[in-house]
C-alpha cells in the first residue's frame, strides 16, 4: 500500500512511519524540514515550504505519489483540512485525519466556557460537541499563529465532506512519552483533585492505533483514541512516583465534569489493543524523566 504522511516528524509521526514501513507498505513522508528524524531507508522523505502549517498547498512531487491513503497529522482547521480534501479526492481511497478530544462538549464544560448542564462520560463519538469554538484564541491572539486557525471541529468536518474521498477520524486523548508530556504533568498537575479523569495514550498506542486506522480499508468515521478505563487521578497516583514539588494546575475549572472517552469502537472494529500497558508506560516515563532531570 502507497501511503502519505503529511508531517509526521515529530513525537508521533516517527512512531507511525516507522511502523508502517516495518509492515512493508511504501510510505512517503511530506513535511517543511523544522523537524527532523531517523526514517527507515525506505521512506521517501519530501521536504518543502509549503509543508509548513497551515498546509495549504501540495507540490507535484507529492499528488504524483497517487497515495492509496493519506494520513494527515496535523490539520489544524478548516482551511487545511479541505484543501487536504480537495487534493487527494479522487486519487486516494482514504484520508486519516488526526484530531482531539477536545471537540467534544465536555471538554468545554470542564474549562467552564460550555453553558448548561455536565456531559455523561465516558463519552463516545456520538457525544455532544463544544459550541464555543476555537479553543485556545486569546483576544491578543495574531491571526498567523495557530491558536488562531486551531479548530479541529472545523478540520474533522471539512476532511469528511466529500465522499468521493472516504474519511477516518482519530480524536486523541492527551498524549504522553520520553519526548513530551514525560513529567506527566498532565497527571501530577492535578493531584488536589484525586477523583477527577482524563484518558491518556501512551504514544506507542496511539502510533498503533493510527496505522491500524491506515491499514484497515472498512474504517470509516469517527474513533476514539485512548486507555480501555480511564483511572482517576488517585488511581494513577496509587502507582506513580509521589511528586510534591510537580507545580499545580490552577485554572479555576469544573472538576466536576470528567473528560474520559469510550474506546470501545476503535478496539471491537479495528481491533486495537495496548503495544504498553498504559499503566507500565506511564510509570515507566515518569522514572525516566525522574532520573534525567531530578537530582
Amino acid at each position: 500500500m502507497k501511503i502519505l504522511v503529511v508531517g509526521g516528524t515529530r513525537f508521533i509521526g516517527p512512531r507511525v512511519v516507522q511502523r508502517l514501513a516495518a509492515l512493508g507498505h511504501r510510505v512517503a513522508v511530506f513535511h517543511r524540514g523544522e523537524h527532523r528524524c531517523a526514517m527507515p531507508a525506505s521512506v521517501r522523505d519530501i521536504v518543502d515550504r509549503r509543508g509548513a502549517t497551515p498546509v495549504v498547498e501540495y507540490p507535484n512531487e507529492v499528488l504524483a505519489i497517487h497515495p492509496d491513503v493519506v494520513i494527515h497529522m496535523m490539520a489544524m482547521g478548516e482551511r487545511d483540512a479541505a484543501a487536504a480534501r480537495d487534493a487527494f479526492a479522487g486519487v486516494a481511497r482514504r484520508i486519516v485525519m488526526v484530531s482531539s478530544g477536545d471537540v467534544y462538549r465536555a471538554y468545554g464544560c470542564f474549562h467552564q466556557t460550555e453553558p448548561g448542564p455536565l456531559d455523561p462520560t465516558p463519552l463516545k463519538e456520538t457525544a455532544a460537541l463544544r459550541t464555543i469554538l476555537f479553543p485556545y484564541r486569546k483576544p491578543d491572539t495574531l491571526q498567523e499563529q495557530i491558536e488562531y486557525f486551531y479548530e479541529k471541529i472545523f478540520a474533522e468536518r471539512e476532511i469528511a465532506a466529500n465522499p468521493a474521498l472516504p474519511a477516518t477520524i482519530l480524536r486523541l486523548p492527551k498524549v504522553y512519552g520520553a519526548d513530551d508530556n514525560a513529567d506527566l504533568a498532565t497527571v501530577y498537575g492535578f493531584r488536589t483533585h484525586p477523583a477527577w479523569r482524563w484518558t491518556h495514550g501512551h504514544v506507542d498506542n496511539v502510533a498503533h492505533a493510527i496505522v491500524l486506522a491506515a491499514t484497515h480499508d472498512t474504517a470509516r468515521g469517527v474513533f476514539n483514541v485512548g486507555e480501555e478505563h480511564t483511572p482517576t487521578i488517585a488511581e494513577r497516583l496509587a502507582y506513580l512516583p509521589a511528586r510534591e514539588d510537580a507545580p499545580l494546575f490552577h485554572e479555576d475549572c469544573r472538576f466536576e465534569q470528567n473528560v474520559d472517552y469510550d474506546t470501545s469502537r476503535i478496539r471491537r472494529e479495528l481491533g486495537f489493543e495496548e503495544v504498553v500497558s498504559e499503566r507500565d508506560g506511564m510509570a515507566m516515563v515518569v522514572r525516566q524523566f525522574l532520573e534525567k532531570h531530578v537530582r
